[in-house]
């Protein structure tokens, strides 16, 4: 018996790195398949688990997959479960977005950052493809930066094409689990291409008509980094659905709501339409910003949360 951590994951095959370094080709114990999980998949990239490895350690089987330190979920396209585990046991995450050529909706960026809240892992937010904007775009940038910012995200301006920052990232992934997610067309895996140009992951450019990505990354897939560390790329997400969340406790989760709750009049204000809301009237002095109250309202009545 031996144990590794998922490095892979392709349907119900898996890739694992063992400790002596070695990557063996697994697929899942019969009852592990089966165990009734709310999730699309048992196991994520990042899990720790133990294996049996055939003779000559080519390939295995997964029988135990240990205790998760954390984890980052999403709503499952399938209907019949009601999530996916993106990754497991991450030190912190990184979200790429941009202002065009895609651009990342503030409500997506905001479900990402309070789901990464509420599984306690640390999240930064990287503002991509800066070569590209003109002076509004690039306008439009600096407000977001100045709004996250003051929330306490840190922001770091970015361009893959001329790889400016780039040593500052890898200083700030180094011996860590980064997970990096994004719309599609981001620049994921161009990034991580700067990181470690011995990848040659498989990148395609944007469509000009639709101004989107193509899924290029297709399986979530962690990376050794020659810096110390290790890179989760991740297929591009068109969208991030939240769940597995309560409803009362959604506000817990947007750091300047949180503050400013304590003002209400009532212990369980759902700012909403309350009456004496510290949260509402801190909207309407833009204390707290427009964009995200509209996200934490989109997220409030969203069908995927549990009621008390």
């Amino acid at each position: 018996m031996e144990t590794g951590v998922v490095v892979k994951s392709v349907g119900i095959r898996y890739k694992v790195l063992t400790g002596s370094g070695s990557i063996i080709d697994c697929i899942l114990k019969g009852n592990l398949r089966v165990r009734g999980l709310r999730t699309t998949n048992p196991v994520a990239v990042g899990d720790k688990v133990k294996l049996m490895p055939d003779k000559d350690k080519t390939s295995g089987v997964i029988t135990e997959i240990l205790d998760r330190r954390n984890y980052i979920l999403r709503k499952a396209s399938n209907l019949s479960k009601q999530s996916q585990i993106i990754a497991a046991n991450i030190d912190q995450a990184f979200l790429m977005a941009t202002i065009t050529m895609p651009e990342t909706p503030v409500e997506f960026i905001d479900r990402f950052l309070i789901t990464a809240e509420a599984y306690n892992i640390t999240s930064k937010i990287i503002f991509n493809k800066t070569d590209l904007y003109n002076p509004s775009q690039r306008e439009m940038m600096e407000d977001m930066i100045s709004l996250y910012s003051k929330i306490g995200y840190e922001c770091i301006r970015f361009s893959v094409k001329d790889g400016g920052n780039t040593e500052m990232l890898r200083e700030k992934m180094k011996d860590r689990i980064t997970l990096i997610a994004g719309n599609s067309g981001v620049g994921k895996s161009s990034l991580i291409n700067l990181l470690h140009p011995g990848l040659n992951i498989k990148t395609e450019e944007i469509s000009s008509y639709h101004k989107q990505g193509k899924h290029v990354t297709t399986f979530p897939e962690m990376y050794i980094m020659p810096f110390g560390g290790f890179v989760i790329d991740t297929p591009g997400l068109r969208g991030f659905g939240v769940v597995d969340m309560d409803r009362n406790e959604i506000y817990h989760f947007f750091p300047e709501i949180f503050r400013i709750s304590e003002g209400c009049r009532f212990y369980n204000c759902l700012h909403s339409d309350e009456p004496d809301c510290a949260v509402r009237d801190a909207v309407e002095k833009e204390i707290i910003a427009l964009s995200r109250y509209r996200s934490y309202l989109s997220i409030l009545n969203d069908n995927n949360l549990k009621y008390r």
